[in-house]
């Protein structure tokens, strides 16, 4: 019964609350990509630092350690080549990889929020399997495997 673990955030809100300049910008994506709030933002934040985290860990390693993390990412749709590639990742970056993004930019939708509303209520697939999760990252290997359905 001890097993149950909780779940933890994944991300972590910025520290100073009223910065009117990260505040602009964060306005600035939520309306470009579409998003439903800026937690989204904050969780691609989180996912960048790691990445980068991961890269700086990676310096002293073997090229073979390198190698994998690289490989792993460009599979991800990345182009990474070396650990400067690695480490000059923006938010951005990660948002262009989601979903929702790729129905807009595919032109499947006429808006982020109207491709966001296809996602939500099932209208599109990836590979054939239907993905209602906006937010869901979108591999190289599955770029070209999205459509919309009925």
């Amino acid at each position: 019964m001890g097993d149950i673990k909780k779940k933890q955030k994944n991300f972590r809100a910025p520290r100073k609350l009223f910065d009117s300049a990260r505040i602009a910008e964060e306005n600035r994506i939520v309306l470009e990509y579409g998003l439903k709030n800026k937690k989204e933002i904050w969780k691609a934040e989180s996912k960048v630092s790691k990445i980068r985290r991961r890269a700086k860990s990676l310096i002293p390693k073997t090229d073979e350690e390198r190698k994998s993390f690289f490989e792993k990412l460009n599979k991800e749709g990345f182009k990474i080549r070396n650990t400067a590639d690695a480490l000059a990742l923006t938010t951005k970056d990660l948002l262009e990889r989601r979903l929702q993004t790729f129905v807009f930019k595919k032109n499947l939708a006429n808006s982020p929020k109207e491709a966001r509303q296809m996602i939500v209520h099932k209208k599109i697939a990836v590979d054939g399997k239907i993905v209602n999760i906006p937010s869901y990252f979108i591999e190289s290997a599955e770029e070209n495997k999205i459509t919309v359905v009925g």
